[in-house]
């Protein structure tokens, strides 16, 4: 939950902060980033900010810009074998080109201009850059002995710890900066690992536990020390094989037991409530970045940057503006883990992670195969204008890996125009839902509109990758409350829940050699997917660190897993769709050169990472 001054578009306190450049001085003496106060000062006032929560909103508040798309989620899910983002042609032009951002990302290819990067650590730093300041506003009243400020600082420094965890993951380094006023002071490996950790545990004396899910808390501290130390053997050494010691996943074991024996979280029954707009009071998260209704910044982009630009998922003029943008898809070697798991059996019908049907299509609608969308005189076939449903505007898309073609409303004129209404045999009026069209020419004319979007498995970046390609992620509900389109989400994103804290738990014990213990966690998480019966995931009968590494990527797809576990299980240089570079040094991200050049008063402050 954000600090109760916290309000949509102009909060009591607001800091704009003014991109100069993308430099690592934001940490130091002489910065490139300059924080520009509106409304009031951190200082406060009696009838306008008070200083600990305004200073908490500024920290809280930019993460949902650092985590976006085009930024640091897009950063972990690209260069994965999880997805796949090709230039996309087709519809007169060519989508996702985008200076090869994304296919060098997905190559392991990147240079440090790269925008994934340099985005991302701007991002990044300005957040770490607001913890800072706000740990400076908060500590003197601290020390004062203001009892809101002691609780307010254990946050900041939990904050702080958890920012530098994400340098440390994805570059390799870590800030060691106490005020603004100092000059940072870049740590590695051992003394990283070590400061991040000591950090959280004097959080930890004083941190209140009475928070929701966007709020930092005793339960996420442990949660993510957990994870700390989980990797700590990739932090020590990033280019080299992994050492997980016992020292090391006893720590594991011991921060995920406070967590599980403390009781105060749940296992969702429905896999996808946890992706939904309700999900704020799913007792299965621990954290996450609240959303519910405050900036229009806060997108839910990871709903929709997946999904079929075709696609308008809710009817009804609130949802007009609400699209997909046909980015990523899912890779054929990422869907292969599902079959090889399942064989026989459609995934969709074992696991219900993998799908959720929720349009619910008239057997006798299903077989569209003799049909084309509004032509009836260019190929032969039957206009499908009378072949539909009638749905009221609580129609749901289908949900997780979409493959083929999906149902959902139209509108009259493809891109614009009104959504179709009609009624049913029964008299019952609502909304049309149509098998989803495509545009082959020009997407405002109907006359244009011939195929529909049919999401094959084969995608690359070979050039020959159109708007449908690839299957489709949809784990994100397109959130119910946006008066703006895709703008004003107010689902959470989810950063740490409880499945998340049985699986470390089932991997440090399973490095131990505690099989027995590893598959319990595993089968405890599988199984409480049972909301739909038919789906659940049956129990594991065995477990090893291959059918593990499966499960996890089923459980956590399209959270920002994928990079962190395939390095920490040896994965990260094998071959996958379009990828063969098999460089270690890869592992790590490349510092922005801006950075770098930014930071070249202080000699030797940033040194390049290996391989770049």
């Amino acid at each position: 939950m954000y600090p109760s001054n916290y309000k949509r578009v102009k909060m009591k306190h607001r800091i704009l902060t003014v991109f100069a450049g993308l430099s690592a001085l934001v940490f130091t003496n002489c910065t490139d980033l300059e924080e520009e106060i509106l409304d009031e000062s951190l200082t406060g006032s009696e009838d306008l900010v008070q200083p600990v929560s305004g200073s908490m909103a500024a920290a809280y508040g930019i993460l949902p810009q650092t985590f976006r798309h085009t930024r640091y989620f897009g950063l972990q899910e690209i260069p994965s074998d999880e997805a796949i983002l090709p230039p996309r042609t087709g519809l007169g032009g060519t989508q996702w080109a985008d200076n090869d951002t994304y296919t060098t990302a997905h190559r392991h290819l990147m240079s440090s201009s790269n925008s994934l990067v340099t985005e991302s650590w701007s991002y990044l730093t300005t957040a770490l850059f607001r913890t800072v300041a706000a740990i400076d506003v908060i500590a003197p009243l601290a020390e004062a002995g203001d009892a809101e400020a002691v609780q307010a600082l254990a946050e900041m420094r939990a904050l702080r710890a958890y920012e530098n965890m994400l340098f440390l993951d994805s570059w390799g380094l870590a800030f060691r900066k106490e005020s603004t006023a100092e000059t940072s002071e870049i740590l590695r490996g051992e003394e990283a690992i070590a400061y991040i950790e000591t950090e959280f545990l004097a959080a930890l004396e004083n941190i209140n536990s009475d928070r929701g899910p966007g709020r930092m808390t005793e339960d996420a501290i442990y949660g993510f020390l957990a994870k700390l130390y989980l990797n700590a053997a990739v932090y020590r050494d990033p280019y080299g094989t992994p050492n997980f010691t016992d020292a090391d996943m006893q720590r594991v074991v011991e921060y995920t037991d406070n967590i599980i024996n403390n009781g105060g979280y749940s296992l969702s029954s429905e896999y996808f409530d946890l992706f939904n707009d309700e999900n704020h009071d799913n007792a299965e998260l621990i954290f996450a970045l609240d959303l519910r209704g405050v900036l229009n910044n806060d997108h839910n982009r990871w709903a929709y940057w997946s999904m079929s630009g075709s696609l308008f998922p809710r009817p009804g003029d609130f949802y007009l503006s609400m699209d997909g943008t046909d980015g990523p898809a899912m890779t054929s070697d990422f869907y292969q883990t599902w079959v090889d798991a399942y064989g026989d059996i459609d995934p969709a019908d074992a696991d219900a992670r993998f799908y959720q049907k929720n349009a619910q299509v008239p057997a006798e609608l299903e077989d569209i195969s003799n049909l084309t969308p509004y032509v009836n005189d260019t190929l032969g076939l039957q206009s499908d204008s009378d072949h539909y449903f009638i749905a009221g505007s609580d129609f749901e898309i289908d949900r997780g890996i979409i493959r083929g073609t999906m149902w959902a409303p139209r509108k009259q004129n493809y891109r614009s125009g009104n959504f179709m209404t009609g009624t049913d045999a029964n008299g019952n009026s609502g909304y049309r839902i149509y098998p989803l069209a495509e545009a082959r020419e020009n997407g405002s004319d109907p006359e244009d509109i011939v195929y529909y979007v049919d999401h094959t498995l084969e995608i690359s970046l070979d050039g020959s990758a159109g708007y449908a390609s690839g299957y489709r992620f949809a784990k994100w509900q397109f959130s119910k409350t946006s008066d703006d389109g895709n703008n004003y989400s107010s689902v959470d994103l989810v950063l740490l829940r409880l499945a998340d804290v049985y699986l470390m738990r089932a991997e440090a014990k399973l490095r131990m050699g505690d099989n027995a213990g590893a598959l319990q966690d595993v089968n405890t998480v599988r199984t409480s997917r049972d909301a739909r019966p038919d789906q659940t995931p049956a129990a594991l009968t065995s477990i090893d660190l291959e059918s593990l590494y499966r499960e996890l990527g089923f459980e956590f797809y399209w959270e920002m897993h994928r990079r962190q576990d395939q390095i920490r299980f040896g994965t990260y240089e094998d071959s996958w769709t379009s990828k063969s570079d098999s460089d270690p040094n890869h592992r790590l991200f490349p510092i922005p050169q801006e950075a770098i050049d930014g930071a070249s008063n202080v000699e030797g402050y940033l040194v390049q990472n290996p391989g770049y």
